[in-house]
C-alpha cells in the first residue's frame, strides 16, 4: 500500500496554453468525483512527437504506479482513444474533460455541449484563461478539427466570472488562450475585441493574448493591441510559413505580404511590441527557395519569439497525402529557423540593456516577464505576484538580468 498522496489528483499537461488552463478544470472535476489516487495526462497532438510522448508517459505511469487510476484526455486521446484504452488507461474525451462524472467508473466518455471557460490554477502569478476551443478552418496540416471539433466560444459573462476569480486570488495578469483565439465569438455573433473590451472594464492590470490568426485581426482588435496600455506589447501570430505557395498548400488565409504589412503596422503604431510566431519547417513540397522565404521571414517580421517545429504528417489530414520532404530535412530546416530566431532574440535583448521594464514576479520571487514577454531574472528576491520596476543590467542567454529599482531611482 503506498503512502497517502498530498494531492489525490495529479494532472500532467502537454502542449498548448489552453491545455494548461484546462488542466485545472480537470483537477477540480476529478476531486469532485472523489478520486483518491489518479494521474491524468492532458495530451497534445500537434505533432507525431507530441503523441509519442503522451503514449510513453502513459505506459510509464501504468508500469510504475499500478495502484493509481491512469487517465488520458486531450487531443492525442481524441485521435487515438482505442490505442490508449488498449494500453489500460481510462480515456476521457476532450469535451468531457471538465466534468466530474468523467472520472467515475466508465472507461470512455463523450459529451457535446457549449464550451465553458477554463482557468488555470493559483500556482502561477499569471492566469491562463481558455475562452475558445475547436477550429472551423481546414488547414491541410492540422488535426485540430478531428481532435476538438468546430470552433466554440465561452460566453462573455462566463469569461468575466472566471477572470474575477483570478483577480480575487491575486493574479494580476490574465492570458487569453484558445485553439483559434481570433475566431472567438464566431459562433455567437460577437468578436474577440468585444471580449477584450469587457475584460478591460474589470480592475485588471495586465492582459495578454495568445496566438492570433493574422487574417482575423480586425481594426477594433488592432486598435486595442496598439493603444491600450494594459494589453501587453507582445503579439504572437499564427504565421506557419513565409512562402506564398506553401501557405496556399497549407490552406492558410493570409499571404507573406499580409504578415509583413501587419507587423509593420503594429510596430509603427506601438514600436515596443514584440513579435512571436508559429512556424512549420519542412512542409510537404517545400523546396529550398520556399524555405528561404520562411527563413527570411524571421527578419522581415522581426520575430523574437518563435514557436518552431518540423512538420510531421498527421493521419487523416490532406498534407499527409502530399509529397513529403522527409523528416531529416524538416528537422534540419527547423534547426536553421531556431538559430535565426535565437540570433534575432538575443540582439533584441541586447538592445534593452540599461533600460527599465515593469516585471510581474512569479511565485519563486526571482523570475518573471516584462510586458514585452522578455524573460527576466532578478538580482534579489521580490514579493511573488507583485509588479515591480526593474533596470535591465545584462543578458544571460535568452534571459535578462534585472535589478529592482528603488522608488527614488525611477525618475533618474
Amino acid at each position: 500500500m503506498s503512502a497517502a498522496l498530498a494531492d489525490p489528483v495529479e494532472v500532467v499537461n502537454f502542449g498548448c496554453r489552453l491545455n494548461i488552463a484546462e488542466g485545472e478544470a480537470i483537477r477540480t472535476a476529478a476531486r469532485q468525483a472523489g478520486v483518491r489516487d489518479m494521474i491524468v495526462f492532458n495530451s497534445c497532438a500537434v505533432t507525431d512527437e507530441a503523441v509519442r510522448q503522451a503514449r510513453q508517459a502513459v505506459r510509464r505511469a501504468l508500469r510504475e504506479r499500478p495502484e493509481a487510476a491512469v487517465v488520458v484526455t486531450g487531443c492525442a486521446a481524441e485521435l487515438e482513444a482505442e490505442r490508449f484504452a488498449e494500453m489500460g488507461a481510462r480515456v476521457v474525451r476532450n469535451d468531457a474533460k471538465g466534468l466530474a462524472e468523467s472520472y467515475g467508473g466508465a472507461r470512455t466518455f463523450t459529451n457535446s455541449r457549449a464550451y465553458a471557460p477554463a482557468l488555470s490554477g493559483a500556482d502561477h502569478a499569471r492566469a491562463f484563461l481558455g475562452v475558445q476551443t475547436g477550429c472551423s478552418h481546414s488547414c491541410t496540416f492540422c488535426a485540430t478539427v478531428l481532435a476538438r471539433g468546430i470552433a466554440r466560444s465561452a460566453t462573455i459573462d462566463a469569461v468575466l466570472a472566471s477572470a474575477r476569480t483570478a483577480l480575487e486570488r491575486g493574479q494580476r495578469e490574465i492570458i487569453l488562450t484558445g485553439v483559434d483565439l481570433a475566431s472567438y465569438g464566431d459562433d455567437s455573433g460577437t468578436a474577440l475585441a468585444a471580449l477584450v473590451e469587457a475584460l478591460l472594464d474589470l480592475p485588471l492590470e495586465r492582459l495578454r493574448l495568445s496566438s492570433l490568426d493574422p487574417n482575423r485581426i480586425d481594426e477594433a482588435l488592432f486598435a486595442l493591441l496598439t493603444t491600450e496600455a494594459r494589453i501587453m506589447p507582445h503579439v504572437h501570430l499564427s504565421l506557419q510559413a513565409g512562402d506564398d505557395m506553401v501557405l496556399t498548400r497549407m490552406k492558410r488565409r493570409h499571404r507573406r505580404a499580409d504578415a509583413v504589412s501587419l507587423v509593420a503596422r503594429l510596430k509603427n503604431a506601438r514600436p515596443e511590441i514584440a513579435i512571436g510566431a508559429d512556424l512549420i519547417a519542412g512542409f510537404p513540397t517545400e523546396d529550398d527557395a520556399m524555405f528561404a522565404n520562411s527563413l527570411a521571414l524571421i527578419d522581415d517580421c522581426d520575430i523574437v519569439f518563435g514557436h518552431i517545429f518540423p512538420y510531421s504528417p498527421r493521419d487523416g489530414t490532406p498534407a499527409a497525402r502530399m509529397p513529403q520532404v522527409g523528416r531529416a530535412i524538416a528537422r534540419d530546416r527547423a534547426g536553421q529557423l531556431r538559430e535565426a530566431n535565437a540570433r534575432r532574440r538575443q540582439s533584441w535583448l541586447d538592445a534593452q540593456v540599461g533600460g527599465t521594464a515593469d516585471m510581474l514576479v512569479e511565485r519563486d520571487g526571482l523570475s518573471g516577464h516584462a510586458g514585452n514577454f522578455a524573460a527576466l531574472t532578478l538580482t534579489a528576491p521580490a514579493v511573488p505576484g507583485s509588479i515591480i520596476t526593474v533596470r535591465l543590467t545584462a543578458r544571460d542567454g535568452d534571459r535578462m538580468i534585472a535589478a529592482p529599482i528603488e522608488a527614488k531611482d525611477i525618475a533618474a
